[in-house]
């Protein structure tokens, strides 16, 4: 049981982009007015909002498996704290027990007095990177990987090798390449379904009918490769009930992978080129609609990681304010019932980002609903993290694995034939596990559903 330790001294806060630009030193136990904050609020202010009340330990996917306190955001959150007390040095195990954590968040949705530790572990992993607290190799291989992810034309190009690695090795990770990322050997490789290319939305796509919105939308990097059928779903599903669609040419990665790996200059410079591309739309549109829930938490939250940068704070805001995940936006504006019947049974994965980041739960539910034929049937632990967590289940191979299980076991007493899901993590890792585990059953996003039944 973690025990109390003293209050921190506090000192006056700054804002949430310049926190990372703060001098901590890895090397020696930090001076206490050495503060770095976030959201106008001081790191030390925010680990002290934990009571340690034990509340986000059922919570915590990492925890549930190994009952290990310093794999809780509880045990977590007291590394940091006793970290900035001068309890104990900034070591490999402190950074260990961060790499562990998936970053979902649930623990926040199960909190009683609302810590922020999402906000904590980007902040740590920040200086995990910046005081180049792992090997310089392995610091290399995670920014290398997330270069890639980030670039449709170099994931294009990287997944169709893998591709050919993966009929050579079984689907495993090449061991340098999983031992770099990790430290393990264990790491497989979440290969698409399909025929890997670039797909671009046109620019612009006008309503069906009379429109009623205009919307922007952002294609992504991932989705743009792996899942260019959601992206087209996602434009037709909104022209059908009224809304004018524009995808900009320039608008590109949206920061979510860096900024939740500790790459937060990355994260930043990324989120002002997307507000850019956007600037010429802004003003006419009434939302930005998104159909990937880690991006769509991240752009939310673009008022606050930009608020100390006086050439974006007012941009950042008004773009993060019309952000809406899409199925968010269509509920908000009510849909056109759909009349084709969909005679199959659904089940519904809570994508972290969209359950816990951005508080959305029942509007994929509603929407699934309103399809004629389609039973909707609810599975154990459905909002309990996937494993895929962005790049954890390259970094973190083995625990990343015993999830997926966890969650294949799960989706299989459901009996369904169909499991949607908003994220494209969570149907790449998913739609691998159930692969594996030989299930004859469908992995989409939810808008892919309701698209078909418009048509």
């Amino acid at each position: 049981m973690v025990t109390d330790s003293p209050e921190c001294e506090g000192t006056p806060a700054a804002g949430k982009a310049n926190w990372y630009n703060m001098t901590m030193s890895s090397t020696t136990l930090p001076e206490k007015s050495v503060v770095a904050s976030i959201a106008g609020e001081s790191i030390d202010e925010k680990t002290i909002k934990c009571i340690r009340c034990g509340f986000c330990l059922d919570a915590c996917p990492t925890f549930r498996l190994t009952g290990q306190e310093t794999l809780s955001p509880r045990g977590r959150i007291y590394l940091v704290r006793s970290w900035r007390e001068h309890t104990i040095p900034f070591d490999s195990d402190v950074v260990a027990a961060l790499d562990s954590c998936l970053g979902c968040r649930a623990c926040e949705t199960a909190c009683p007095s609302g810590v922020e530790y999402g906000d904590i572990l980007e902040m740590a992993r920040a200086h995990i990177e910046t005081e180049h607290l792992r090997p310089t190799v392995q610091s290399f291989a995670r920014s290398q990987l997330l270069s890639t992810l980030t670039s449709p034309t170099r994931l294009t190009a990287s997944l169709k090798a893998a591709g050919f690695l993966g009929r050579l090795t079984g689907n495993k990770m090449p061991g340098f390449a999983a031992k770099l990322l990790s430290g393990s050997v264990d790491a497989s490789l979440p290969l698409p379904s399909g025929e890997v290319r670039m797909r671009d939305l046109p620019e612009r796509s006008p309503a069906s009918g009379t429109r009623t919105h205009t919307v922007g939308v952002v294609a992504g990097c991932v989705m743009r490769v792996m899942f260019g059928d959601v992206n087209d779903a996602t434009v037709r599903v909104l022209q059908a009930n009224g809304c004018d669609v524009v995808a900009p040419k320039s608008a590109g990665c949206c920061g979510a992978l860096h900024l939740h790996s500790g790459f937060h200059e990355d994260a930043l410079s990324r989120a002002r080129a997307l507000i850019d591309s956007f600037d010429p739309y802004i003003a006419n549109i009434d939302a930005i609609v998104i159909n990937s829930a880690g991006c769509g938490s991240t752009m939310k939250e673009y008022g606050d990681l930009l608020a100390d940068d006086p050439n974006y704070r007012s941009k950042a805001k008004l773009f993060a304010a019309k952000v809406k995940d899409v199925c968010e936006w269509l509920d908000h504006i009510g849909i056109i019932a759909p009349l084709r019947p969909l005679n199959a049974v659904v089940t519904y994965h809570d994508a972290c980002h969209l359950a816990h980041g951005q508080k959305i739960r029942s509007q994929p539910r509603m929407l699934l609903q309103s399809v004629p034929g389609l039973t909707l049937v609810e599975m154990d632990e459905a909002d309990t993290c996937c494993g895929s967590a962005g790049i954890y289940n390259l970094t973190e191979p083995v625990m990343a694995r015993r999830l997926l299980e966890r969650k294949i076991g799960n989706l299989k007493s459901t009996g369904a034939t169909i499991i949607a899901t908003g994220n494209p993590g969570c149907l790449a890792w998913i739609r691998q596990g159930a692969k594996e585990a030989g299930l004859e059953i469908r992995i989409c996003h939810p808008v892919e559903l309701l698209d078909e039944a418009y048509r």
